[in-house]
């Protein structure tokens, strides 16, 4: 029974992760669009702390920490779709680190990508998502 309640959480860890890997470029394509210092800029940088340091990194650890006991417990650590999933969630996170340091480019004004940049990185963790539950879903090897 303990590894169901640790399996919900983890997948509401990932959800929570994901919501915010999903929104915080959308929040950088508005940010470049607005003149650094202004009002609006001021305003994105708070929303991208905030959503950086509240949400998406706590639900990333929590993510990886449950994840990492449900490994250990349901005897997976054989598994090759595993294998694949955790490269997977190592370029997500990897993805997640690129918008963190994005996030502190964007606090210090030193923002020097146009939108269009950032709608094509927010495609990114979307693929990555689709082929990690596919391979949690299917277990093809």
């Amino acid at each position: 029974m303990a590894y169901l309640w640790i399996k919900a959480f983890h997948v509401i860890a990932v959800i929570s992760w994901m919501a915010g890997m999903l929104y915080l470029p959308r929040l950088f394509v508005y940010h470049s669009e607005t003149q650094p210092h202004s009002i609006q800029s001021d305003t994105f940088k708070i929303m991208e702390r905030r959503l950086l340091k509240a949400i998406m990194t706590p639900a990333m650890i929590v993510t990886w920490i449950l994840g990492l006991v449900l490994i250990w417990q349901g005897g997976w650590m054989t598994s090759g779709w595993l294998h694949a999933k955790l490269l997977f969630v190592l370029l997500l996170s990897g993805a997640h680190g690129f918008l963190a340091k994005t996030v502190k480019d964007f606090a210090a004004d030193r923002n020097v990508r146009p939108a269009r940049f950032y709608r094509m990185i927010n495609e990114v963790p979307t693929v990555l998502m689709i082929v990690i539950v596919l391979l949690v879903i299917l277990k093809p090897f």
